[in-house]
């Protein structure tokens, strides 16, 4: 199997509200800082793939504007991911592993400020029997936690630590839309919007965009002195019907976990694309991270863009590890209600 890594990475500030700036204006500043960091053009890319979701920017097709303006024209090849660019990627690695591609260019983009989210969160939702309900995204996230806690999987103070940690981290992230202290008298007296939820333990709305250049081994080092290599890959997916899995386990984390034999590994550092505190002991404890530093950038808590936060979970991964000279990291990012589709993605550092 070819060798792939990671070879540069930006991000977008992430915005509260981006207002006039359209999905152009938000993608083409961090792909043109990636190409300039590099020293490349778009001549230099084989391979295009974009994440981002049609119901966000409420019209069909909308990726198209975004890829016009890159200019991915022939012969380059192009694709498109419906869903958060981590699975651009996925989808960039492959290509370049069966040969068609040396390099490929991935980024994603979301704006949650002018809709609905809740809304359209719910429309990706079974479409026979869970839509009709119109379940908002944190009511289903505050069903999963009600249940780790009263299964003793977590606790409300790893929830808590999870925010207030969230926010020390935040320091760590120039790009993060939160940066400000959180007292624990703050958190305490917040409010409750979906029992046991409350509104600090789910992230902002926000909108913004990143992108990520990948290449194969033989041309890795004609980019970068210290790429990071991509050293397993692996998604799994669970029913779209929640009352037929167990919200209090993860057999698509476990199963990945164990193909990519991560038990062996000690992890330097790990980001989750973790949208709700919740989320963070119970990742932490399926994943075997409870000692290994999590989310130094602040995580979705400080900065969640929709079809791009994964991507951005890779993203830090990766810049801790170039860095910080750090050896093994772990990403993961995650689609659908509960945690129902996650990948794993072991990155390394040659030493």
């Amino acid at each position: 199997m070819k060798k792939v890594a990671i070879v540069g990475y930006a991000q977008h500030p992430i915005l509260a509200n981006a207002g006039a700036l359209n999905e152009v204006e938000l993608i083409m500043p961090v792909v043109h800082e990636l190409f300039a960091n590099l020293g490349i053009s778009q001549t230099d890319i084989d391979f295009t793939c974009s994440g981002s979701c049609d119901y966000l920017q409420g019209a069909a097709f909308a990726f198209v504007e975004g890829l016009s303006a890159i200019q991915t024209y022939p012969p380059i090849k192009e694709s498109h991911v419906e869903m958060d660019a981590a699975w651009a990627m996925y989808e960039s690695m492959l290509k370049i592993q069966m040969g068609d591609a040396q390099t490929a260019l991935i980024y994603g983009f979301g704006k949650s400020s002018p809709g609905n989210l809740d809304s359209i969160i719910s429309l990706q939702m079974d479409p026979y029997f869970i839509a009709p309900l119109w379940p908002d995204r944190v009511s289903l996230a505050a069903l999963q936690a009600r249940l780790l806690l009263d299964q003793k999987i977590i606790t409300q103070e790893q929830m808590r630590s999870a925010v207030m940690q969230a926010r020390a981290n935040s320091k760590n992230n120039n790009n993060a839309l939160i940066k400000e202290d959180l007292t624990e008298s703050a958190y305490a007296e917040n409010q409750i919007i979906s029992s046991p939820l409350k509104e600090l333990d789910c992230p902002p709305i926000s909108d913004g965009s990143s992108a990520m250049i990948i290449a194969s081994e033989d041309k890795a080092y004609e980019f970068t002195d210290h790429p990071i290599w991509i050293e397993g890959i692996d998604h799994r997916i669970e029913s779209s019907n929640l009352g037929s899995r167990n919200l209090a386990g993860s057999t698509s984390i476990q199963s990945s976990a164990s193909h990519l034999e991560l038990d062996h590994v000690h992890f330097d550092i790990a980001e989750l694309h973790t949208q709700f505190s919740h989320e963070v002991p119970f990742l932490q404890s399926i994943l075997n991270l409870r000692e290994v530093p999590t989310n130094l950038s602040g995580g979705p808590l400080v900065g969640n863009v929709m079809m791009c936060a994964g991507l951005d979970a890779i993203g830090k991964t990766y810049e801790s590890l170039k860095n910080d000279q750090l050896n093994h990291g772990l990403a993961h990012a995650t689609s659908g209600p509960c945690l129902q589709h996650n990948m794993l993605v072991h990155l390394e550092r040659q030493k």
